[in-house]
């Protein structure tokens, strides 16, 4: 009887010890595991160029990320410039363009329904997200760039050293962009995007107001590619960066893996 009385006082030791209260690490640590992520997606509100051509989101660049990331539990929110419903163009939904991830979009109409009521960037709190993601499309090359909102959003999440991810031609959106000592953000950045060679071969040069590959190549980017339409990223700490519509699942994966390294 005695030997069980002896067990059993070492048994209740850990809760004698606390009995002040709970181990607030362990507490913390707990809250911090159990913290649902959220992660802003920014996309673009111009629906034609100048010639006529019809443009928007590249489909894909939207689609893939958005269900690896809700696969996670991440929270994602859409906002874009204007607000309201945001154009898809229309050549990502060709079938020689239509992945598994377009497919599913398109059999989604909870999806769907969230890309025709965005958000307007003007309306994001920006310290309410863990990361931001911008998809590409010849769209956000003309209404990005020059956007105070998205500007100050690119600003704010680098500065507080959260994840700032752009695939194929939404890294135009860091052409305005500066660092804290004023030169341009992505100088001496590693930085991918969508290149000269992959925009002549799709005859798509008039649909652009400046070739992405030589706008970061001026503003002093380390540019980096892979082959043509391969898939193709590249990070630089808090940046991630990829280079065409292949590249959208693996900015996405790097996208996960920056956000479970952050408590």
């Amino acid at each position: 009887m005695k030997i069980t009385t002896f067990f059993l006082s070492l048994c209740l030791i850990p809760f004698i010890v606390n009995a002040k209260g709970p181990d607030t690490n362990l507490t913390k640590q707990m809250t911090n595991h159990m913290k649902t992520k959220k992660v802003l997606f920014v996309v673009t509100s111009f629906d034609q160029v100048p010639n006529g051509t019809k443009t928007g989101i590249w489909i894909e660049e939207f689609a893939s990320p958005y269900y690896l990331l809700t696969a996670e539990g991440i929270e994602i929110t859409i906002a874009s410039p204007k607000g309201g419903k945001a154009p898809i163009d229309p050549k990502s939904t060709r079938p020689e363009f239509t992945t598994e991830s377009v497919k599913r979009f398109f059999a989604d109409a909870s999806a769907q329904e969230r890309l025709n009521n965005t958000v307007a960037l003007k309306d994001i709190d920006a310290t309410e997200y863990d990361a931001v993601f911008y998809p590409g499309g010849h769209g956000p090359m003309w209404d990005l760039p020059e956007n105070p909102a998205s500007i100050h959003i690119i600003e704010s999440f680098y500065k507080a050293g959260k994840t700032v991810a752009l695939v194929c031609h939404a890294p135009a959106a860091l052409k305005n962009v500066k660092s804290e000592n004023g030169d341009p953000f992505v100088k001496g950045k590693k930085v991918a995007g969508f290149t000269n060679t992959e925009e002549i071969a799709g005859k798509s040069t008039g649909e652009v107001p400046f070739m992405l590959e030589d706008m970061l190549v001026e503003s002093g980017a380390d540019y980096q590619k892979g082959a043509d339409w391969q898939s193709f990223a590249v990070s630089d700490g808090v940046l991630i960066t990829g280079q065409n519509p292949a590249s959208a699942e693996i900015v996405a994966e790097k996208i996960i893996s920056a956000l479970k390294t952050v408590q």
